[in-house]
Parts: structure tokens; C-alpha cells; sequence
């Protein structure tokens, strides 16, 4: 293309026909067409692609976006009690203000002289963490709670030399699909039934399963459908007994009123830290983290970076760095059983505000607001004619399962859009066992207003 001919775009700088060309010269190319000579000529598109013109103004593409934008509903439009791992949680303004200083928010990976600051907050996390879980030792941020628990997967397999992992049926249905998927070169996935009136894990089939070629069981608390699972201390004999390591996923919102893991047995622990103070950001806004005992053998096996506290050379002062590097997946790339690249530590020194700001007394003040709307919102559904509530007889944290008898979910869902709220989400396809049921979730964010508008809107609905 000529010179004169030549587009170029406002917001891409290499359109300029003199920065290509010195592009170009700089490694040694002679044009576009000889970086894609690799490319098989039968897989290449040989007509310009079907695009819309492109907005060159700034103003027409501010309303373009803003157009955009203007047909989605969120949760500041609708009233919303959909849950299902990530949840709608009140987010303090700190936490907003530290996430976005530009010494966290820009900074990318590096070393102390160049992240300013980023370190000793991604160990003040771990160390909120490791407090709040009762364990020595939390990873760095991982991406979600899904890969944590993947990586916890193959951590015990590769501590205990065994390829069998048991799950339970009740497990969350994305996880589990990323578990089978990230494990399944080197682990087989098996399920643990639950039991049909208390939903907790069915014991006496765990005790069938689990066997001398068992690597872990991995248990939800709460489970996916809300479930407070007390068992287990008793699922933790069951695997140690076997020589098997003990893996539970946890909302770590709940530890306020919950006992941690570690209390019960638990040799490695996983989760999610979007309660503790991130947005939902429409699939973005979540952060995994894996937590155990400072068991050096353990502590071999993380696939993160951790990161630790040293004196310097001058008394009374420290300093924050990577630890352990030699035995991380950057170092070992070629040799590494398992890799975690770029990872969410902005949402790791988010979550690290947020447990600074409550304390231990704010989070016990949130678990219990929490459980005390969730009671007052199974209350007012389960007194409505056409629904059964709660469906199990545990008792549950922040979500139960909402049963409707004469309508399907996702009329009710729909009924429920037209009146401003996000009903439950539909089980039908995951559970179908549970029939036609949805799970509700409930947090401190929800009135006593907002619940009986629910309960006045469903009762409707299902008239």
C-alpha cells in the first residue's frame, strides 16, 4: 500500500506508514507479508475481513461503548440473589481507593526495587489469610478459586504418589469442569455421593471409595448449594486413615462463624477472596489462594510464588521479597509438574485491605448478618404455596435451593427479570436429581426490604 493511501487509525500508533517501516527495519523484515510466510496458505484469509467502519472519533466511540453498556442489567439496576461463586458483596471504599494507586495498579511483576511496595502488601495478605485460616502458609493470589483447588489436586497427588482423587457429587459445577480438565493427565476424578435429606457428604460411600490408591478428598464448606458441611472431622479420619491428604475448599466470608479448616483436619485448603472486598466485574473480579501448614515437603509443591519478611542491614528495618525461589514453576519452567503465570495480586492486596479494615470482629459481624438474613429470606419463600424451602435439612451459610412445584425456573426467572430482580440460579442442568429447583443466595448487602419484595414478587409469580 502506498504512502498516500494509507490508513491511519487514531488509536493504533503502527498504522503510521514511517513507524511500520522502522518496525520492520528493526528486525530485519522487508514487510507484513514475510512475518506471516509460516502461515499454511490454505488456512489464510484472502479477502479484507467483514468489519464495520471503524469510529475515529473519540465521541462517537464514547457513545458507541455507552450504547453498549446501556443493554446490559447489572446488580445497580436489578435487585439480585443469584450466587454461584461469585457473589454480590458490600465493597468499603479503601478498598477501591488502594486498588487503584498506581504503584499496584500499573505494576506488572518485578522485583523489590521497581514494585514499590507491592510486595510487603502481598504478604500482609498472606498474612491476614494464614490468620483468618488458622494455616503458616498461603500461596500469592491465584487466578480463581477453580484453579486453586486444580493445583491443590495435583499438590496431593504429587505428595502422596497417587492418581485418584475423590470429590463430591455435590461439588460446584464450574470448578469441577476445570478440576477434570486441568487434571486429568495426571489424576482421575471420582464422585462421593451426598445424602438425599441432608445434603452433607454421604460418609458410609466414602468410606467405600476411599482406598490405599487414594491421593485426597476434597470437600466444599459450605458446598456449593449452601450447605454447612459438620462433618468433617470425620471425612478427614476417613482419608488419613487410608494415607490419603485431606483438601477443602472454602468462602472465606464464612470464617467469622465458621470454624477454619485447619480445626478439623485439613492439610490443604483453597478458595475464593471475591467476598473480601472485589467487585463482580462480569467474570473478573476473583482470586484463589492455597493455604497449608509450614510442612516443607508442602511448601515444596506450591506452584505460586510465595512471599516473605527479612531483616535488613539496618536494625529495626525489613524487607519483602519472593522466597523459596528455587523451587517455583519460573525457575523451573522445563521440569515444573504444574505452572502459574501471571496471577491477580491486585486482588490479593484488595482482599488484604478489606480483612484489615473488618478485623476479627467485622468478619464475625458479617457471617452473622449474614446467616440471619439467609434465615429471614428461607422464612419468608418457604411460607409461599408453590415452592419448598429450605429442600435439605443441614443448616446453610449464604444460598439454599428453592424447589417450585408448578412452574419451571426459568419462567420464574423470567417473571422475576420483568419485575427488576435476578431470581436463583436454574440447577436443572447440574443437579438434575434436585428437579425443577434454583439456588438463591443471600449477603449483607440484602434489607429486610429487598427480601420481602423477593418473597411478594415470587409469590406473585407463581400465582
Amino acid at each position: 500500500m502506498s504512502r498516500e493511501k494509507a490508513f491511519v487509525h487514531p488509536y493504533i500508533p503502527n498504522s503510521v506508514p514511517e513507524v511500520r517501516e522502522a518496525m520492520l527495519r528493526e528486525i530485519g523484515a522487508r514487510d507484513v507479508e514475510e512475518l506471516y510466510a509460516g502461515i499454511p496458505d490454505a488456512l489464510r484469509l484472502k479477502r479484507e475481513m467483514n468489519l464495520p467502519k471503524p469510529l475515529l472519533s473519540e465521541l462517537e466511540l464514547r457513545r458507541h461503548v455507552e450504547g453498549l453498556l446501556r443493554k446490559n442489567r447489572s446488580c445497580q439496576d436489578y435487585l439480585n440473589f443469584m450466587g454461584g461463586g461469585c457473589w454480590q458483596h458490600f465493597v468499603p471504599a479503601v478498598c477501591d481507593e488502594i486498588a487503584s494507586r498506581a504503584e499496584f495498579l500499573t505494576a506488572y511483576v518485578g522485583d523489590t526495587y521497581s514494585d514499590l511496595g507491592k510486595h510487603q502488601a502481598i504478604f500482609e495478605f498472606q498474612s491476614l489469610m494464614g490468620e483468618l485460616l488458622e494455616m503458616d502458609v498461603v500461596s500469592g493470589p491465584t487466578y480463581d478459586w477453580p484453579s486453586a483447588a486444580s493445583s491443590a489436586l495435583l499438590m496431593a497427588s504429587r505428595l502422596t504418589g497417587r492418581k485418584r482423587v475423590l470429590v463430591p457429587a455435590t461439588t460446584g459445577p464450574e470448578r469441577l469442569s476445570h478440576m477434570r480438565n486441568f487434571c486429568r493427565r495426571a489424576v482421575s476424578i471420582e464422585m462421593v455421593a451426598t445424602e438425599a435429606s441432608s445434603g452433607l457428604l454421604d460418609l458410609q460411600d466414602l468410606e467405600r471409595k476411599c482406598g490405599c490408591e487414594t491421593a485426597c478428598v476434597y470437600l466444599e464448606n459450605p458446598t456449593y448449594l449452601g450447605l454447612i458441611e459438620r462433618q468433617g472431622a470425620e471425612v478427614a479420619e476417613t482419608a488419613h486413615s487410608r494415607g490419603a491428604l485431606f483438601v477443602v475448599g472454602v468462602d472465606p466470608s464464612s470464617l467469622g462463624v465458621l470454624a477454619p479448616p485447619a480445626t478439623y483436619g485439613a492439610d490443604l485448603v483453597c478458595g475464593e477472596v471475591q467476598p473480601l472486598g472485589l467487585h463482580m466485574h462480569f467474570g473478573g473480579g476473583v482470586c484463589g489462594f492455597i493455604a497449608s501448614h509450614d510442612d516443607p515437603a508442602i511448601v515444596g509443591e506450591y506452584n505460586t510464588f510465595l512471599t516473605s519478611i527479612a531483616p535488613t542491614g539496618r536494625e529495626g528495618e525489613f524487607g519483602f521479597g519472593w522466597s523459596t525461589m528455587d523451587r517455583t514453576s519460573y525457575v523451573r519452567r522445563d521440569a515444573s509438574p504444574d505452572f502459574m503465570g501471571s496471577a491477580t495480586n491486585l486482588w490479593g492486596i484488595t482482599a488484604g485491605v478489606y480483612l484489615a479494615l473488618l478485623g476479627p470482629r467485622g468478619m464475625r459481624d458479617l457471617g452473622e448478618g449474614i446467616l440471619q438474613r439467609r434465615h429471614y429470606a428461607m422464612e419468608r419463600l418457604g411460607a409461599i404455596k408453590g415452592l419448598r424451602t429450605p429442600v435439605f435439612s443441614a443448616t446453610h451459610f449464604k444460598e439454599f435451593v428453592v424447589t417450585f412445584e408448578g412452574k419451571a425456573v426459568q419462567d420464574v426467572n423470567k417473571a422475576l427479570l420483568e419485575r427488576g430482580i435476578f431470581g436463583g440460579i436454574d440447577l436443572g442442568g447440574w443437579f438434575p436429581e434436585l428437579g425443577n429447583s434454583a439456588l438463591y443466595c443471600v449477603t449483607e448487602v440484602h434489607t429486610q426490604g429487598n427480601i420481602d419484595h423477593l418473597a411478594d414478587a415470587v409469590r406473585e409469580v407463581l400465582r
